[in-house]
């Protein structure tokens, strides 16, 4: 197989992307995420209106590798509301370490701009049909895209591999919008009317709640989950795994004594790294890494 060249892909990347006017030299780059040549980049996904949305790629450090990589996408929690794209850059970079691409994502948030859960959900399909179309000039293995996110991002990532409508129309909607696996950290399950959400969803949770759109073929789930979270309930995890089990699917569900929402943050060092030990064996047994 021919060899990727870090240098070549970034360049005839960047050379199309400037031909399309998709990124510009007065883009700007979120506080916290620090983009170094060659190994770090920021692409536009996708136009919402006039927002340009954005991917953040960390690369490995090697200049020449054999085959794509698989890649793994994170969306950042704060309940659709807001939230920081730099939540999961730990994580990422820890993954690149063990030869991942590793991707942080952003998407469309009410206090920034005004939008619903739907058009969060929207966003994270699109994430995942850019990444599978671009596969090839991104170095990344279109059956290898893992989707991974904390609270709301959790969500929107499980929700990208179940639901079956909110595709935004100005996607190419032959391509794929279910990632290949999920590594999700205390996600949003149940948008019903005992779920999270559900004030700002109303009826129409049927559309957007993973707990009401299992079914044989999601793929394969790892949860992280503390048993003192005021905002998702044990019981709904515990209900979620059973659910998946019972369709035929992988689900790992891993509950933290006493551990609050967010208990997997970086700043949390003893269940950051806990979490992150589960993750590299999650990924190990998929193939992912070594």
């Amino acid at each position: 197989m021919e060899k990727f060249r870090f240098g070549v892909i970034i360049l005839n990347f960047a050379a199309a992307l400037i031909m399309t006017g998709k990124v510009t030299a007065t883009d700007t780059i979120p506080d916290g995420v620090r983009v170094w040549p060659e190994t770090e980049k920021v692409m536009v996904y996708k136009q919402a209106d006039t927002t340009n949305l954005k991917l953040f790629f960390f690369y490995p450090d090697e200049k020449i590798y054999n085959e794509p990589r698989p890649a793994i996408v994170f969306f950042f929690g704060g309940g659709w509301n807001g939230g920081n794209i730099t939540q999961f850059e730990p994580h990422a970079k820890h993954l690149v370490s063990k030869g991942m691409v590793a991707i942080l994502a952003d998407y469309r948030v009410r206090e920034r701009h005004g939008t619903t859960p739907f058009d969060a959900v929207s966003d994270a399909k699109s994430v995942f049909r850019y990444l599978r179309k671009n596969a090839e000039l991104l170095g990344i293995d279109p059956a290898g895209i893992a989707g991974s996110g904390g609270s709301a991002g959790g969500h929107i990532a499980a929700a990208a591999a179940m639901v079956p409508g909110l595709d935004d129309p100005t996607d190419d909607l032959t391509v794929s919008p279910r990632p290949n696996a999920l590594l999700l950290f205390n996600p949003v399950f149940d948008n019903g009317p005992d779920g999270y959400g559900y004030d700002r969803i109303g009826e129409r949770y049927p559309e957007i709640s993973p707990l009401h759109n299992i079914q044989h073929g999601v793929p394969p789930t790892i949860v992280f989950l503390g048993t003192n979270d005021r905002l998702i309930p044990v019981s709904t995890a515990e209900n979620y795994r059973d659910k998946m089990i019972n369709a035929g699917n992988i689900c790992q569900l891993f509950l933290y004594e006493g551990k609050g929402h967010g208990f997997f943050n970086f700043r949390h060092t003893e269940s950051y790294l806990e979490t992150l030990a589960e993750t590299e064996r999650f990924l190990v047994s998929l193939g992912y890494i070594k």
